[in-house]
């Protein structure tokens, strides 16, 4: 695979639009990314696919689309259980199981943001639900829209300090109903997709899944590790890398880009081309070109 420009392909395969917790809509996504330079982009918004035909319909040429997700997962080996996030690509979007997981999680997402805007009101901080609603536009409702309400109230200045204790990040959050890990990896497999697990050792975000987990979810199919990502420290990415070459899975890297909830630039870490192949090879979806 070349890139456009003769250069080293730019490759994003964790990025998210509107259709979940993102500024952008798909289709303003896939232009920004081809504004950027980018060769091939990932459209993983959480728990949905419903910014895939939105933006295979505006792809400009040039640029290939990953589709996938990005699914909430659990693993239940401590107390309190772990939140983990999975990133699926090239699945069946038909697949019954996976269609009806994924719609269940919406649904405890769409239950947990609205307690703990109850629970923000209780506090007297005037947030409104409807209000929270409106502004996902439809799309999976997350505690970045939750932010962004804060933020209008001028109660926090950021989406990060949203997020810090004293706000989303602890006294105001509530867990959800989130896919068991293993079960996550058997839906996305039997769907035909490649799940990689996304930022797994950024320790900044909370607490991290231990290596034996990880050894154990690659034998039940995990394909990758998510490695190079701005919420994982240089030693972190380290780690990352070195137990995928451990247990012989694939390496990809990621903006996780959210438009303007997040400060990271499209394509400000990317996956090599070896990595990339190996992902399209084993997807059942084909990638999508403009």
């Amino acid at each position: 695979m070349t890139s456009r420009t003769g250069a080293a392909p730019r490759i994003d395969l964790h990025t998210h639009s509107t259709a979940s917790d993102g500024t952008l809509t798909p289709a303003e996504l896939v232009r920004a990314a081809a504004q950027a330079g980018l060769d091939v982009l990932a459209i993983t918004d959480h728990d949905t696919t419903a910014g895939w035909a939105p933006a295979v319909g505006a792809l400009p040429p040039g640029l290939r689309l990953v589709r996938g997700a990005e699914l909430s997962c659990r693993w239940s080996g401590t107390e309190p259980a772990v939140p983990l996030h999975l990133l699926a690509y090239l699945f069946d979007p038909d697949h019954p199981e996976l269609v009806a997981e994924l719609a269940r999680v919406r649904a405890a997402r769409e239950d947990r943001g609205e307690r703990i805007v109850a629970l923000l009101r209780a506090d007297g901080i005037d947030v409104s639900w409807p209000d929270i609603l409106a502004g996902a536009g439809g799309g999976t409702v997350g505690r970045p829209h939750i932010a962004q309400a804060l933020i209008r109230v001028g109660l926090v200045g950021s989406t990060r300090e949203a997020f810090g204790p004293d706000w989303l990040g602890e006294r105001y959050r509530l867990p959800k109903d989130d896919i068991d890990v293993f079960r996550a990896i058997r839906l996305v497999r039997s769907a035909g997709g490649v799940p990689v697990f996304a930022h797994p050792r950024a320790t900044r975000r909370g607490r991290v899944v231990p290596d034996e987990l990880i050894a154990e979810l690659a034998a039940a199919g995990l394909a990758g590790l998510e490695a190079d990502h701005e919420d994982h420290s240089p030693a972190e990415r380290a780690h990352v890398r070195a137990l995928a070459a451990d247990l012989g899975l694939l390496v990809t890297g990621s903006s996780d880009f959210h438009g303007t909830h997040k400060t990271v630039q499209l394509g400000e870490f990317s996956t090599g081309v070896e990595a990339y192949e190996r992902i399209v090879a084993e997807g059942v979806t084909e990638v999508a070109s403009g």
